[in-house]
Parts: C-alpha cells; structure tokens; sequence
C-alpha cells in the first residue's frame, strides 16, 4: 500500500474515533449596539475560526473586574444577541469575579463586567462566565458516536498529561464542525498542545 493510501486509511480511522481537541482562551461576544458604543462601527474579521461562520475580530477590548483588568481581549464574531464574557476560573481571581459555570448562551443571573473599547465603554448587568468543558459535534458524528445533543459524557484526551474529564457536555448542530473546547486552565491541566485528540468514552451516570 502506498504512503499516502495509508496516510488517508489512518486519517479515516481517527476521524472516526477521536475528536480534536481545542483550548479556548478568554474573550467576549457583543452585540450590534455593543460594538457601536465600544468601536463606533461594527466588527471586522481578522481570521476564521474552526466554527463555520465565527472568526476573530480585528477588534479587542480591555475586561475590567473589580479586582483587576485584562487589556487586548479578544473579540469573537458575529454580533450576538446578547453580551458574553468566557473567562477561566484563575481569570475570575484576578478580576475579583467569580464566573458562573454555564454553556455559552445561558448568561440569566450571571455575574457582570465592564468593556473599554477604543471608542467608548460598556457596562454588562450579566454574562461572565467560565464555559462548561463541551464536545461541538454535526449530526453525523454524533450519531455514529451514539451520542445525543446536551448529553454528559466522560471524555478520554490524549495529551502530554493524559486524563480523562468528567462531565463533558455534546452539542450536536448542522452549524457546527467536530471539536472539543477546553479553557485554559483544563488545557494546562492536561498539557495540550494543538494536534492532539480525545475520544468519549461513555454516559455520565445519573
């Protein structure tokens, strides 16, 4: 068998059994009007993202805690209905906040935070939050996966430190491309490094 004829061969069965691994570091989603007050316009891709339609903007802010700040805080778009700040927990000890621990779009009674733009500032009432460890997957995956959308799942990942997390949230969407999404202390915790998989291993139990 010729090299590439297995490369592929290799790269049909890891697709099939593992899911790569992404860590996510701190950023903020806003709104149309958000972006109006902080920048004056509207944001402006820099580059993609692995999920189809979100990139980075050009655009960044500074976060603002009580406690503390974080300047050149990345931007993710598009606009959203609503702010959102993803932090990790050693982020919230430096702000003086202490992050709610919720999947991306649950913000109701979270904490809040303040932005500085180049232009203006914002002030959240909600929306910082410490993103629950979760698997993006389509639905052909999540079905040869056996695997269902906002199911909890033990996940194996294959790193410099090898663990396995608990508790790891499926998101399953026509929207989405197959990705697990750690923040940064987990990414640290079990030595990441850009490449590397993981592979689910069961239900949580009730």
């Amino acid at each position: 068998m010729e090299n590439t004829e297995l490369q592929a061969v290799l790269e049909a069965v890891i697709s099939r059994l593992f899911v790569p691994l992404e860590a996510s570091g701190r950023h903020v989603h806003i709104t149309k009007e958000q972006a109006m007050t902080l920048f004056g316009h509207g944001l402006t891709p820099k580059r993609p993202l692995s999920q189809p339609g979100q990139y980075l903007a050009n655009e960044r802010v500074t976060l603002v805690g009580p406690k503390g700040q974080f300047e050149n805080v990345a931007v993710l778009g598009p606009e959203r209905p609503e702010g959102q700040v993803e932090i990790s927990l050693t982020d919230g000890r430096a702000l003086g906040i202490t992050p709610a621990l919720r999947l991306s779009g649950d913000v109701d009674g979270t904490p809040g935070a303040i932005l500085r733009g180049n232009r203006g500032q914002v002030e959240l009432r909600q929306g910082v939050i410490c993103a629950k460890r979760h698997i993006h997957l389509t639905p052909e995956t999540a079905k040869r996966l056996k695997v269902r959308d906002k199911q909890d799942v033990k996940l194996q990942v294959f790193t410099d430190r090898p663990l396995i997390f608990d508790a790891v949230t499926v998101r399953v969407s026509e929207k989405f491309a197959d990705f697990v999404h750690l923040d940064y202390d987990e990414a640290n915790a079990c030595g990441f490094r850009n490449g590397d998989l993981g592979r689910i291993l069961e239900e949580e139990s009730d």
